[in-house]
């Protein structure tokens, strides 16, 4: 590991990018117990300083899904859909879990991921929350084919299906910042989907993503930057949306205001705690309109008329839009979360 932090840690002049095979060989250093965890820290610090090239971040990618438990692949597995957002957690709504539980219940299988907070944010992880909702968390890739054969829908706890990311907990917890660690989790692709939805901080993130998933051979890939780079699409301002394909990519603006959902921009400073988040997904599945969870289901509402389209479930958002409608004033999402909530009752008594 030693050559590898002398190249990436030289300084703005002097340091530069690994090609693919040194990245793999520094990331199955870091992976196979080839490296101490003071080398490991200083190579993840340092690349965070330099910044990982679209090269270095693919051989991580590839390292630690080789190093991974994954569901085996299967013609159904063109359809599942990967969300991918940040494991550091949400201090804003997140509205990815009603929407994926919505896209669930009208035949959309879904697949999320993630594991307790992390450094930078800390925040109230989508671990916590299906934890709270009282539904399954896969641990086996068993537990995970499962929920998904039986219920359209998944949660992974990823350092159960990744324990090379597990080993190294303490030490992200250590460092405290964000590194190449950050992406590569959000991309082992646990379900072998061929169609994701993956959320970045800033749009400079988008070019160095794009070849990246064009070699990771999704069939579609869409990349937003959503709230708190999540998956999210906000109500209270356009979006850009990327799509990726194997051969091409081009992008849309989507606007809320089109379809009557935009509403003003929250507090930058708003926390929403775990028992709050909870409560509110809760209402807002039992079809509740109280003017206090309001900008919660417009961006419930937009977010899943959105990915009702993009995946093609949809002619147009404002078709998917109106099933979203439906579905809240249905209570559809409270039936699909109780027949997940069932698994494991299902599950205990076999």
């Amino acid at each position: 590991m030693k050559q590898w932090i002398k190249e990436v840690g030289r300084g703005k002049r002097g340091a530069r990018d690994l090609e693919y095979n040194e990245a793999l060989q520094a990331a199955d250093s870091i992976i196979n117990g080839g490296s101490t965890d003071v080398q490991i820290a200083a190579f993840l610090v340092a690349e965070r300083i330099k910044t990982e090239s679209s090269d270095e971040l693919l051989a991580f990618i590839d390292q630690y899904r080789a190093s991974s438990h994954r569901l085996p692949f299967a013609k159904e597995s063109k359809k599942v859909i990967d969300f991918a957002g940040p494991y550091d957690g949400r201090k804003t709504f997140a509205a990815t879990i009603p929407v994926s539980i919505l896209l669930s219940e009208s035949g959309v299988p879904v697949f999320l991921h993630g594991s307790d907070p992390l450094p930078p944010k800390n925040g109230v992880s989508i671990k916590s929350i299906f934890e709270n909702l009282h539904v399954p968390i896969a641990k086996t890739v068993k537990e995970a084919s499962e929920s998904l054969e039986r219920a359209n829908i998944g949660f992974a706890c990823t350092e159960k299906f990744c324990i090379s990311l597990a080993n190294l907990r303490q030490l992200r917890e250590q460092i405290g910042v964000r590194t190449v660690l950050n992406t590569v989790e959000k991309l082992l692709n646990l379900s072998n989907a061929k169609s994701i939805m993956l959320g970045v901080f800033h749009k400079t993130a988008v070019n160095k993503l794009i070849p990246i998933m064009q070699t990771l051979a999704y069939e579609e890939a869409f990349i937003v930057q959503g709230v708190e780079g999540s998956e999210d699409l906000p109500v209270h301002r356009n979006s850009f949306i990327y799509k990726i394909t194997n051969d091409s990519s081009d992008s849309m603006i989507v606007n809320p205001e089109e379809y009557g959902l935009k509403r003003k921009q929250r507090d930058e400073k708003e926390f929403i705690p775990l028992e709050e988040q909870v409560a509110i997904i809760q209402r807002l599945l039992d079809g509740e309109q109280s003017d206090d969870i309001e900008d919660y289901r417009a961006q419930v509402i937009f977010n899943a008329g959105v990915r009702y389209y993009l995946f093609g479930y949809s002619n147009s958002i404002e078709e998917g839009i109106q099933v979203a409608k439906r579905q809240l004033i249905e209570k559809k999402g409270t039936e699909r979360l109780e027949r997940w909530q069932n698994l494991l009752v299902t599950n205990s008594l076999r």
